[in-house]
């Protein structure tokens, strides 16, 4: 008999938790009506009672998923892990009574419920967290993992295999398809190379295979079409590497894509079209202008600390290259010493430098050292967000070495950015390639919705210290 499966895709996964956290978050709310009621008699808990706070059922979900989004409680990695999760849950509850908090003490006296967001968030705190343990419990159990099968044991193959294995228990590898003869009944990042690709539909049928994915550089020929056509007859999915890869990780795998160059070539990107970048440009300009106002309030305070720790210039100036290969000059707050590079040669930046004063120090922290960017960025110069601008000394190697690296510039660079929130720095030629295959994600999928994602995101780096 069968075993019975319900093998999640990636994007269900997260369907199901905003779906679970949505439907126990509304009745946290419930719950502290109920409790409310309880506590106050001169309330009585009907339908017309809750319906009259309909209100906090909009507001506090709403609230709810914007804070749990900025703590990334529905990145799978940390979902499918309980101390990931129940840590987000943690800062997620506490954000939400500090916020509540805050308004009701600049509100008029008795305009809010004094102890009704106490009951919610303890409410919220034991159901959704409740339901995130169950989640974890659920999804290391063989029906629902999602069992799938690597066409081809090369670089590509061992690659998505070690995405997969690090993504948490999701899913169940059962092994490689591979026709190198030298290949069969080796142990390869732990799987076996169970066969060829005549194999194939066999293993797929009797090791209930929910997913193949295709991890080959060369072009699929016929025969090996006809083979996924009977695996996909039987109920298989087939998911080529880089798809699956892009949205494990976020990066485009560009040293897999062989002769597919469009895959990291995205020619059709949203900033070719005609609304987004309208709409991204007045983001730019509002966000800006905000942020410019409350950099000022600040100024006097941070320039006065700069000139006490060391000596040399408040601002600092340096060559970028923008959008097209363009180069500009972007403007920072001074954070190292100066002629922190003898004799002008450029020198890549790294972890814990020397160079970077105390004070210097506490602004990359915070990564107030950037704020004055957005004088580049009323110029037109640079965006929000987008990929970080580069030096043209290194512009001019890494183009000499990484494919597809000019495409960064197909886009304005940003203050923020996709690979920002994941590396915080590119000391080396092999991290340039990791920003790259971050980039080129962010230029691919680029939207409205990315960018203030993104920009929560990186709110959220700099209220936790994070800044490189």
């Amino acid at each position: 008999m069968r075993v019975l499966r319900w093998p999640l895709q990636i994007s269900e996964r997260r369907t199901l938790l905003v779906v679970g956290d949505l439907l126990l978050v509304n009745g946290a709310v419930l719950l502290a009506l109920r409790i409310w009621t309880l506590r106050d008699p001169r309330l009585r808990f009907s339908l017309e009672f809750i319906l009259s706070q309909t209100r906090w059922f909009v507001i506090l979900t709403a609230l709810w998923l914007f804070l749990a989004s900025l703590n990334n409680f529905y990145n799978l990695h940390v979902a499918d892990y309980l101390h990931l999760s129940g840590a987000a849950l943690v800062r997620t509850t506490a954000l939400v009574l500090l916020i509540y908090l805050g308004i009701y003490f600049a509100s008029p006296r008795h305009a809010l419920p004094r102890l009704f967001i106490l009951y919610f968030g303890v409410a919220s705190f034991s159901l959704v967290g409740l339901w995130r343990a169950g989640y974890v419990l659920l999804l290391s159990r063989a029906p629902f993992q999602r069992r799938a099968l690597i066409v081809g044991a090369g670089w590509a193959g061992r690659t998505i295999a070690r995405a997969l294995q690090n993504l948490g228990p999701g899913y169940h590898l059962v092994g490689f398809v591979d026709d190198d003869p030298a290949k069969q009944g080796q142990l390869i990042e732990n799987l076996p190379v169970l066969g060829t690709r005549l194999d194939l539909a066999t293993l797929v049928r009797t090791n209930s295979v929910a997913e193949v994915i295709l991890a080959i550089t060369q072009d699929v020929d016929g025969e090996l079409l006809q083979i996924l056509m009977d695996c996909q007859e039987q109920g298989g999915a087939i998911t080529p590497m880089t798809t699956l890869y892009e949205e494990l990780t976020g990066r485009v795998p560009v040293e897999h894509i062989g002769d597919a160059w469009y895959i990291a070539l995205p020619l059709n990107h949203a900033a070719t079209g005609g609304f987004y970048p309208l709409f991204k440009r007045i983001m730019d300009i509002g966000v800006a202008t905000v942020g410019l106002i409350l950099f000022g309030l600040f100024f006097p305070f941070v320039a006065l600390a700069i000139v006490l720790d060391s000596s040399g210039p408040v601002f600092y100036t340096q060559e970028r290259v923008g959008k097209g290969g363009r180069a500009y000059r972007v403007i920072k707050l001074r954070t190292m010493i100066s002629d922190a590079e003898e004799g002008g040669e450029a020198v890549w930046a790294k972890e814990d430098d020397p160079r970077v004063t105390r004070v210097g120090r506490f602004l990359r922290k915070v990564r107030m050292d950037e704020l004055p960017q957005f004088i580049n960025v009323l110029r037109g110069e640079m965006g929000v967000v987008g990929p970080r601008p580069e030096r043209p000394e290194f512009v001019a190697e890494l183009e000499r070495q990484l494919p597809f690296y000019r495409m960064r510039h197909a886009v304005k660079p940003g203050m923020a950015g996709w690979a920002m929130l994941y590396q915080d720095y590119a000391g080396s030629v092999e991290d340039a390639l990791v920003r790259l295959q971050y980039d080129l994600y962010y230029i691919k999928h680029q939207s409205l919705f990315l960018d203030f994602a993104i920009l929560l995101q990186a709110l959220g780096a700099i209220f936790s210290f994070k800044g490189r």
